[in-house]
């Protein structure tokens, strides 16, 4: 199956999605034609209770791809299921583990298209999948085809999953590229890390820095994760936070801190109008009010001027900045911005020419 490629992950949210745009675009420029798809949908909008999924089964994700790169519907290929919680329950009420006849429609319609260049992305890790026999490992054993592995580094330490990913998928295992690694360490991982990783047999196709912008989150997704009431400035719910600060100091250590921090949102209580104002003055994207009270008129006239979000929640400022971060590095990429740098991200960090000859 040399025109199909896996895309897999050793845990979620690892930049499955960045390394499929900029893979897409390079075989785009070069006058391919490019499939994408999803056999396990994990990013849809479905509300159950009996109603049908939808058909075409068309992951969120692979929509915005295909939007992304221009891609013909006919182009992105529907998922064989969903993962969702009421879909997981009924196919362990049913006892039936197998993918069904769906993978074997698959693998039948990538043997019939020798023209185009087919990337599938997995779940979102090893085993997710494994109830609707649409795992990692699976897909590579039905449809006989390489995986490259997007996998996060922190330390040496990260080593043992893909080790375990190694054993578990063989020779399959084409190679990873390793991802939001510290910038100042970059170069430290290739030159010593790689060769280190090659000895045991694990390709390293990129070593891609950490970005703050593709971990960032939409003040939109932090409304819907606090359950907050939005204020003032609902046309701006799309812009995008990359750092959380908390405002619990003194004004003038808070006015301080404010400016060497950028594209924030700011937590702080409902009653410190002294720090929302010294916020509104920095490079904050939205100020969040925690505990009692009602915001003065004056700083949502002030927040209204800057078109800054004023978000309030009824949640204390621990329990805001826990879901906060919680937030950030596990949301999709689904804004026009991030695809634009993650296009950037691999051209400039991944060897494209060495990673197709691999799976050639």
């Amino acid at each position: 199956m040399g025109n199909t490629l896996l895309i897999g992950s050793c845990e979620p949210f690892s930049g499955k999605s960045a390394l499929v745009l900029g893979l897409a675009r390079h075989l785009l420029s070069e006058g391919r034609t490019v499939r994408f798809g999803k056999p396990l949908a994990t990013s849809l909008e479905w509300t159950a209770k009996g109603s049908p999924l939808p058909d075409p089964l068309i992951d969120d994700d692979v929509r915005f791809v295909g939007s992304t790169l221009g891609l013909d519907e006919t182009r992105l290929i529907p998922s064989l299921h969903l993962l969702s919680p009421e879909t997981a329950d009924t196919r362990l009420r049913q006892g039936n583990l197998d993918a069904g006849t769906g993978l074997e429609m698959l693998l039948k319609d990538l043997q019939n298209d020798q023209d185009s260049f087919t990337m599938l992305e997995a779940a979102g890790s090893l085993h997710e999948g494994l109830i609707y026999g649409l795992s990692l490992v699976q897909l590579a054993e039905g449809l006989d085809a390489p995986v490259i592995l997007v996998h996060l580094w922190q330390d040496s330490r990260s080593v043992d999953a893909l080790l375990a990913a190694q054993h578990q998928l063989g020779e399959r295992l084409a190679g990873v590229v390793l991802n939001a690694v510290t910038p100042d360490e970059v170069e430290e991982l290739n030159q010593h890390v790689v060769p280190a990783l090659q000895a045991l047999g694990l390709k390293v196709f990129g070593v891609m820095p950490r970005s703050p912008l593709l971990r960032s989150v939409t003040v939109g997704e932090l409304v819907r994760r606090l359950d907050a009431r939005v204020i003032c400035c609902k046309e701006r719910l799309e812009l995008l936070v990359e750092t959380l600060s908390i405002g619990a100091m003194n004004v003038n250590s808070a006015m301080e801190f404010f400016r060497r921090r950028r594209n924030m949102a700011v937590v702080t209580g409902a009653d410190r109008t002294d720090i929302q104002l010294a916020a509104l003055e920095a490079s904050t994207q939205c100020l969040i009010l925690t505990g009692a009270g009602e915001p003065l008129p004056q700083l949502v006239n002030r927040a209204d001027e800057l078109e800054v979000p004023l978000l309030k929640v009824e949640q204390d400022t621990l329990a805001t900045v826990e879901v906060i971060e919680q937030a950030f590095g596990h949301v999709r990429l689904h804004e026009t911005v991030k695809a634009t740098y993650a296009f950037r991200l691999v051209e400039e960090h991944c060897n494209l020419s060495e990673l197709f000859r691999a799976i050639s």
